[in-house]
């Protein structure tokens, strides 16, 4: 059926009684108040309660795009109106699965009443409608000749249907006006009345505030050449739906171009500071949202041209982070790391494609360019070191092949230095919550050769770099060293010889220093350095570099090469200076006493059984801190001994058989060896005051207690506080 068609000559001499939607201002108001409940406005002389506009206060319903509802279509003059309701007409009501799209509502089923779609612009007044001794949850919808009536189940489904309509008709008739402006004043005026639409609209579903942004979005696109003023107004007519929405795709660009055109305006501190924000905290996929990327870019840079710039992105970082020691926001960081790595990637893309011509990345995801059609190479000059520092930014993902501006890359550099949020003063850090995650980002490198070569880049990048090895904790100096094997990491590039050192090795020996001092497998790290960085350790060694010095002595303590040759010429480098000299000097002097003491007690009498001061002069004689297992069984060892004992962290196993050990060694065993999982007391001087102290061994799952002064209590104390306890022995106690 024609929704359009007319019912009668009398409709055009009617319409006093209807004002039409089409003729009513959109800057009006989306809904009226709500009539008190019970008064009835009559029309005509029927018996018609018509509720106008009814909104329940406080409720939120999701928008709907599809569902079942009764229908019901009656052709009329509407002079006949209220007379047409009463009648037993109103009995014929049809099942239907209606939808609602962006232009009209149409039925899964196009038979009978909704034989044809409804087109929104058709609809003159949509109102809610109950009348006596009829169903109460009706919507009705007047067009030219007629009125659609939909009934709902409840009075919920029926607000729901209503406000839906209401929703798709306003935005339809918003993106008709706006999609053909005539006066930048009135579309100004349109835009706001929008926003509030959006803002005050009992819906509560994503596309509310989305669909207006993607209508404002196709309006700046398709009109290019409005004015700054034109630019701010709308941004700021805007503002209210950005704060909890990202902008979409097209809007990103409007904001980027008024970044780069006027970026000392007000509007990019007192508006895009909150979008950047909410990009930046939340998981944001940059893979999937490339301008999003692009506009935190820009909006930096603009910071960056502020007054004291970097200051305001140091205080805009600040803000991210928030006052306390802990960033609440866990994404924050991976976005910021994502932008930088975005913008310096994107400038070295740029200029590799100058060189060779060669298509981008987004000419190889379009198809690539004919070779006529590729911008024309930089000149040499741009080439050039003190040229690179300004060459045009590309996103490939951007429309425009090459943007029309410039960033400088140093701008670049300090912005991910302060993202990073390291200070450039030495041994300083604002945020250390950072470092870690950090550390794990860059460990991979993710860089492009062109940047890890140029002077500039590696030169800022060495701040952060340091940093990371001074940085006391394992996770974050760990990741200097490469992600796997073959691959280079920091550790490498900025080693002497390596594409990044420029230093003669000091960043590089800081880095040995704090991977020595930390890393559980010392003999493994100097083979990796004996096999790579032997020449350069040599090198630094004869430049009095202690560190270097140590790791040389290391290397001959250990035995870590095997060449007689190789060997020499270690000994020599250690001889050419006073520290190496004087390092090699103890070592020699170490192995000698250790060899000594080895022949002493090969073949121990009595007069020769070890002492307290015989082992402390064993265990200073080297270095035994992987040290596992230990056996001081049959000796003169007494509690004075556990001094040397808590020096061995990695103690496992540990023999005091017919030793003068006692209680006070027990205690002081207890609080330092947390790894010990074997421990033989048989036949020592221990009672239950020192036995006690185990409980806290929780490592424990053999203990040899035979012999000793155990009581019954003490032994059950133990087995009920150490549970991997698997292994005891108690014979010849009280508790056997």
């Amino acid at each position: 059926m024609d929704f359009n068609s007319s019912g009668g000559g009398k409709e055009l001499h009617n319409k006093q009684f209807y004002q039409s939607e089409e003729s009513k201002p959109l800057l009006g108001e989306m809904s009226a108040p709500t009539p008190p409940e019970g008064n009835n406005i009559k029309l005509g002389a029927g018996p018609c309660k018509r509720t106008l506009l009814h909104c329940s206060s406080g409720m939120r319903y999701k928008l709907l795009q599809e569902g079942d509802i009764q229908v019901c279509v009656v052709k009329h003059p509407r002079t006949f109106l209220s007379k047409i309701l009463t009648s037993k007409f109103l009995r014929r009501w049809e099942p239907h699965h209606l939808t609602l799209t962006d232009c009209s509502l149409a039925s899964a089923t196009p038979t009978g009443y909704m034989e044809a779609v409804l087109s929104y612009s058709t609809i003159e007044d949509l109102q809610l409608l109950s009348w006596d001794n009829a169903p109460k949850y009706c919507v009705q919808l007047s067009f030219p000749g007629g009125t659609v009536l939909l009934q709902a189940a409840n009075s919920y489904l029926r607000d729901q249907w209503f406000h839906s309509l209401q929703w798709k008709k306003k935005i339809y008739k918003y993106r008709k006006v706006l999609n053909n402006p005539s006066r930048w004043e009135v579309v100004l005026k349109e835009i706001r009345s929008l926003v509030d639409m959006a803002l005050n609209s009992p819906l509560q579903d994503e596309s509310i505030h989305q669909a207006p942004l993607q209508i404002i979005s196709t309006l700046l696109a398709e009109n290019t050449n409005l004015t700054s003023q034109d630019h701010e107004n709308i941004i700021v007519a805007i503002a209210p739906l950005l704060e909890k929405n990202h902008p979409p795709p097209d809007l990103c660009e409007f904001f980027c171009k008024h970044c780069r055109e006027r970026p000392r305006s007000m509007v990019v501190i007192e508006v895009f500071t909150p979008v950047v924000q909410r990009i930046l905290k939340h998981n944001m996929d940059f893979g999937k949202c490339p301008r999003l990327r692009l506009f935190t870019q820009e909006y930096i840079l603009a910071l960056n041209e502020l007054n004291a710039g970097m200051e305001v992105v140091k205080k805009f970082i600040h803000s991210m982070h928030g006052p306390s020691g802990q960033c609440p926001h866990p994404r924050v960081l991976p976005n910021l790391v994502a932008v930088c790595l975005a913008a310096i990637y994107s400038c070295y893309e740029e200029l590799i494609n100058s060189r060779d011509n060669s298509p981008s990345l987004k000419e190889i995801r379009n198809g690539c360019q004919q070779q006529n059609e590729r911008k024309p190479p930089l000149p040499l000059r741009l080439l050039r070191p003190e040229t690179m520092l300004r060459l045009p930014l590309v996103i490939p993902c951007v429309t425009s092949p090459l943007l029309s501006f410039c960033v400088p890359l140093s701008v670049v550099y300090l912005f991910l230095s302060f993202t990073f949020s390291f200070s450039f003063q030495p041994f300083r850090s604002d945020y250390d919550d950072w470092r870690p995650a950090l550390a794990s980002l860059l460990q991979p490198i993710p860089f492009p050769k062109e940047a890890l070569a140029h002077a500039k880049f590696t030169k800022e990048l060495k701040y952060v770099i340091q940093r990371f090895a001074e940085d006391p904790r394992q996770e974050v100096h760990s990741c200097l060293l490469s992600v796997r094997s073959g691959k280079d990491g920091w550790f490498q590039l900025y080693s002497p010889g390596g594409v990044a050192c420029d230093d003669d090795g000091e960043l590089f020996a800081s880095m040995v220093h704090i991977l020595m001092g930390s890393c559980y497998k010392t003999k493994k790290f100097l083979l990796s350095l004996a096999e790579n960085k032997l020449g350069p350790c040599m090198l630094l060694a004869l430049r009095g570099n202690q560190t270097m010095v140590e790791i040389l002595c290391l290397m001959l303590e250990y035995n870590i090469i095997e060449n007689k040759d190789t060997q020499l010429q270690i000994i020599s480098t250690l001889e050419s200076t006073p520290v190496g000299l004087h390092m090699y000097e103890q070592l020699c002097d170490r192995q000698r006493e250790l060899k000594e003491l080895v022949s002493y007690y090969c073949k121990p009498t009595k007069a020769q059984t070890p002492h307290d001061a015989d082992l402390a002069r064993l265990l200073s004689s080297g270095s035994f801190g992987n040290l596992e297992n230990l056996s001081l069984a049959f000796t003169n060892v007494t509690s004075a001994c556990a001094e040397q004992l808590i020096k061995l962290p990695s103690l496992k196993q540990l023999n005091l058989w017919s030793t003068q050990f006692g209680d006070a060694g027990l205690r002081l065993l207890s609080e330092h060896l947390a790894c010990l999982q074997v421990l033989n007391l048989c036949e020592t001087p221990v009672t239950d005051a020192g036995l006690l102290s185990l409980s806290s061994m929780k490592s424990l799952c053999s203990l040899n207690m035979n012999s000793t002064k155990l009581t019954a209590d003490t032994y059950d104390d133990l087995k009920a506080k150490l549970p991997n306890l698997k292994e005891v022995d108690v014979r010849y106690t009280e508790a056997w």
